[in-house]
């Protein structure tokens, strides 16, 4: 094994995560220019380029997807058998990438990315925002949080929060210029600040019960969003309704900043989870006792 290549290999699979020497250095704790040195010294050592770059891309070149391919698995598990170790003294290191959707960081994420930090001061936690579906672990991430039933066959999951309900809300100030609606099918009538889970998705149907069946109703509003807390902003401040998970308005439900209507035609949601197709490394043994499992 030359010493040279092995030394900088990490340097090399991060740049090849990222595409990105800049965050590859993040990653790493690095600056750049020595993330640069370290790809390069590999490259002069196989006398091959692993990458093409350009002032606006880093791509891997097909001796580097090889190389990539190769190695990849053995510097994980490495880093596995590093971590047990350490674990096994007491330890618990390593980085835990989870990706997210970001109602569940007020739902759930929050407490507990607080306590693991708090817990484990060796451990570094990078929590990604998602809200569409893609595949976490193709995308280098070792657990996730989903909403629900979107869950994919072959992952390992834990709930991670009871069932919650939806609510329905507006400002009262909306509501004394429009009127509140007391059928579903008025809300046809409504500015209903819309959401979208990705710019390639459709627009999120609203799912309530209406005269005691479960319906999903297309609305329709002047302003569409991605994003749960600007929703929850232009609610309050009196743009229209708003269809949200109901925990995360609660203490402005209660000190009347925000009305809920409809409140007999709402849905229950199931709970988050988190999954994993296998035990994330640092997750093995610094999750907290209330979602200890095989997941985070």
């Amino acid at each position: 094994m030359d010493r040279d290549i092995l030394i900088h290999l990490p340097a090399v699979l991060a740049v090849a995560r990222s595409r990105s020497f800049a965050a590859a250095a993040k990653e790493l704790s690095m600056s750049p220019s020595a993330v640069s040195h370290a790809v390069r010294s590999v490259e002069d050592r196989l006398g091959l380029p692993l990458f093409t770059r350009t002032t606006r891309s880093v791509s891997l070149t097909e001796t580097g997807r090889d190389f990539v391919a190769a190695t990849a698995p053995a510097a994980s598990d490495i880093a596995d058998a590093v971590d047990r170790a350490r674990a096994a003294n007491g330890r618990v290191t390593g980085l835990l990438r989870l990706n997210i959707p970001s109602p569940t960081i007020a739902l759930c994420i929050d407490r507990v990315v607080r306590e693991m930090t708090n817990r484990y001061p060796d451990l570094r936690i990078e929590v990604y925002c998602e809200n569409s579906n893609v595949d976490i672990f193709a995308d280098g991430f070792d657990a996730g949080v989903r909403l629900g039933g979107m869950i994919a066959e072959d992952m390992v999951a834990i709930r991670l929060t009871p069932p919650f309900r939806t609510a329905l809300v507006a400002a009262p100030s909306y509501l004394q210029r429009h009127g509140t609606p007391v059928r579903v099918s008025d809300l046809q009538d409504h500015n209903c600040i819309t959401y979208r889970k990705s710019k390639s998705e459709t627009l999120f149907d609203w799912y309530l019960k209406d005269g005691g069946e479960e319906v999903s109703i297309e609305v329709k509003g002047s302003i569409v969003v991605n994003d749960v807390s600007y929703a929850r902003q232009l609610a309050l401040d009196g743009f229209g309704i708003v269809y949200v998970y109901e925990p995360l308005l609660r203490e402005e439900i209660a000190d009347g900043r925000l009305v809920e209507i409809l409140q007999d035609s709402v849905m229950e949601k199931p709970a988050s989870s988190c999954t994993s197709r296998n035990a994330p490394r640092a997750a093995r043994s610094c999750a907290p006792s209330s979602i200890r499992q095989r997941t985070c």
